[in-house]
């Protein structure tokens, strides 16, 4: 296991998270599972809906929470930016999950070895499954902020973002928090 690299960025609204999210998802490749934490509230299905634009889904993404799992169809088999053919997003929500196997029964990992990217809501109670060779992401509000202010950290710790890591530190370059 690498030692964990991560970036921090912070978005001031809701259409920057979802430009953020798009920046992210133009890297990703068939097989990529990301794992978003954060609070209620803290904008995970924001992050869904600018992830899943970019990557050409034009029906409304909506959190999966009583459904656990919603399945987008990319709009002309939209490909990653290295050429690798995306075809699916699924979007996951393990909230309402207690144990571990309910959320190895879902599949997921199973399911984006046929052209597909995960993001996986309440992420962080799925890493014990899921959490071989994803990309992690924790958004979380400011404390009493009046706006729409949200910190996103990046943490990778698996080979799998090894040679992508660069292109993401510039992607997220714009909402890059200095230091």
């Amino acid at each position: 296991m690498n030692t964990p690299v991560a970036i921090v960025a912070t978005t001031t609204g809701p259409e920057e998270t979802r430009a953020l999210a798009g920046a992210i998802a133009r890297l990703c490749e068939p097989g990529d599972v990301l794992l978003l934490a954060g609070d209620l509230g803290s904008g995970k299905t924001t992050f869904a809906q600018g992830f899943g634009r970019a990557l050409g889904v034009t029906e409304p993404i909506t959190s999966p929470t009583f459904a656990l799992v919603r399945e987008y169809r990319l709009a002309d088999g939209t490909d990653a930016e290295d050429g690798t053919g995306l075809k699916t997003l699924l979007h996951a929500d393990v909230y309402r999950l207690d144990h571990l196997a309910e959320i190895a029964d879902l599949g997921l990992g199973e399911l984006v070895e046929d052209g597909a990217v995960a993001l996986v809501e309440w992420g962080d109670a799925a890493e014990p499954v899921l959490g071989d060779g994803s990309l992690s992401l924790r958004l979380d509000a400011g404390p009493g902020e009046p706006d729409d202010r949200r910190t996103l950290t990046v943490l990778w710790s698996a080979p799998r973002w090894a040679g992508r890591w660069e292109r993401l530190s510039e992607a997220v370059a714009p909402w890059a928090v200095a230091g």
